[in-house]
């Protein structure tokens, strides 16, 4: 089972990709195919995002090791949620890629860039109640379900969903203390 993955910085040859994201297949826990213009659209922020502040987000390309073939997206961006400064996460392994553990490769790379790159404390990721996939890899990839909650999507579309937090920093555990004369 193939699980080593790579991620490319999303460039202006990636709308290939989305497409392929936007199948039934993969849009049925999202809400549906984006129309052409959507999609556009997505394209033209997913560039723009490679060339920020890495801070503020970024897309990616997937590419499995070593083939050097394109699997999916992965990526984060900034947003409030409850509040708080959080990343929120996202990713998509195109159809033919799944059930090898590449979403999980992924988003372990993924939050290995967050933690280097990244000003905010967690990254939160927000797959529907009934995406048993996505839950599984957020299980997974070390993420702790914060419990079920109402959240919008496509915006202003309620959508039941788990919130799944990532803590990039975590506190560390106090040294345990040692007996007198050790």
């Amino acid at each position: 089972m193939e699980t080593s993955v790579w991620l490319e910085p999303w460039g202006a040859g990636d709308f290939w990709l989305l497409e392929r994201k936007n199948e039934p297949v993969m849009t049925e826990h999202l809400g549906g195919p984006e129309s052409e213009e959507r999609l556009a659209d997505r394209q033209c922020r997913y560039e723009a995002m490679s060339v920020r502040e890495p801070a503020a987000g970024r897309m990616f390309r997937v590419v499995l090791e070593p083939s050097g073939e394109s699997v999916g997206t992965v990526g984060f961006w900034e947003r409030e949620w409850q509040d708080e400064p959080v990343y929120e996460a996202g990713w998509g392994i195109l159809p033919e890629f799944q059930g090898r553990g590449l979403a999980v490769a992924a988003l372990t790379e993924l939050l290995t860039y967050v933690r280097t790159h990244g000003t905010r404390a967690t990254v939160h990721a927000f797959p529907g109640t009934a995406h048993a996939a996505s839950n599984g890899v957020c299980r997974r990839a070390g993420f702790e379900c914060l419990g079920e909650v109402d959240f919008e999507y496509p915006p202003g579309v309620p959508h039941p969903s788990y919130d799944w937090r990532y803590e990039l920093h975590p506190s560390s555990p106090a040294a345990p203390s040692s007996p007198a004369g050790a």
